[in-house]
């Protein structure tokens, strides 16, 4: 193997660059050269691709977001968009792809493998879905903000006397809904594996209203079947039931735009140098990722298309510790 593409796809996540200089540094010391592709898999059908050398990737450890660029591409889903993105790659003589990105990035690669072409994934999601990483790049960031909005959401609260719903991003997996909730002390988490009982909900708050506490904050993920707005409004026809006054904080895509802390440059680092070390060893068609602090590989057919389940006992334990 002599030369070799890196890409990003799917949602942008905290760690992302790391992984782009930790895939370009280490091809180049296996003596091979390195294409940046932009824009995902757009950019493969586009032929949209630079060599990267040591100093294109200087100074980005630490940037949010990802320098290469990721779009949506609808032409990539079918079986002649593919083909032309592997004959923009072999005209160009590369012949291994590394792709940094979560499920359906990893579902693209998993279909460019069953092509018969060298490919490497790489476990990049900040709602930690994926099979085969105990956690993705970019989670332990996307996290760390969510709780550092909570904190100061329950300042504020506590002024004022109000309860918040805080919706928290993760599409149809409530990982970091449930992480930020435990970690943030709520008074009740609301994710999409469980089902939401608004009445439930309101019992809980007014409980808390009824001990004395200053403050009620609710966590709820994106994905749930009563978002924030939908709780909201379902609160709306019960004026006066809480206690508190209420009211509603989205973060929505500013969970995304952190710089990566220390723990996804490093987690970045591992899986991406992790990705060129297995393409060096012939071995394709897997994602790579971190399971029980050691780097292993996962076959992409068991990853593409599925969602890791999450551990449901820690939401018994949220529930415990909301007391």
């Amino acid at each position: 193997m002599q030369r070799i593409a890196v890409l990003t796809s799917g949602g942008d996540a905290p760690g992302m660059n790391a992984a782009i200089r930790a895939v370009v540094r280490t091809g180049i010391a296996k003596g091979w050269e390195v294409f940046g592709v932009q824009h995902g898999y757009a950019g493969l059908i586009a032929d949209d691709m630079q060599p990267m050398g040591a100093r294109d990737v200087g100074g980005i450890i630490g940037l949010g977001g990802t320098i290469l660029g990721s779009a949506r591409c609808p032409e990539f889903r079918t079986a002649e968009g593919r083909q032309q993105a592997l004959d923009k790659l072999k005209r160009r003589g590369i012949e291994g792809l590394v792709v940094i990105g979560g499920n359906g990035s990893q579902a693209g690669a998993d279909a460019v493998a069953q092509m018969g072409f060298p490919v490497v994934g790489v476990a990049s999601t900040i709602d930690n879905d994926l099979i085969g990483s105990d956690i993705t790049i970019g989670v332990d960031t996307a996290l760390n903000i969510a709780l550092e909005a909570i904190d100061r959401l329950k300042i504020t609260a506590s002024s004022h006397h109000r309860a918040f719903l805080v919706e928290v991003m993760g599409r149809g997996c409530g990982y970091l809904a449930l992480m930020a909730g435990i970690a943030g002390g709520a008074e009740a988490i609301c994710i999409p594996e469980v089902e939401t009982d608004p009445e439930a909900v309101a019992t809980i708050i007014r409980a808390a209203y009824e001990r004395g506490k200053p403050h009620a904050v609710v966590v709820i993920a994106e994905g749930a079947k009563y978002n924030a707005e939908g709780l909201a409004a379902y609160f709306t026809q019960h004026a006066g039931r809480l206690g508190f006054d209420l009211r509603t904080t989205i973060l929505g895509h500013v969970q995304r735009g952190g710089a990566p802390g220390a723990f996804d440059r490093l987690l970045a680092t591992r899986i991406g140098a992790g990705a060129t070390d297995h393409l060096a060893r012939g071995q394709y068609g897997v994602l790579v990722g971190q399971i029980k602090s050691q780097i292993v590989a996962t076959p992409l057919v068991e990853v593409g298309g599925k969602q890791k389940p999450l551990d449901l006992s820690l939401l018994e334990l949220a529930r415990i510790l909301e007391q």
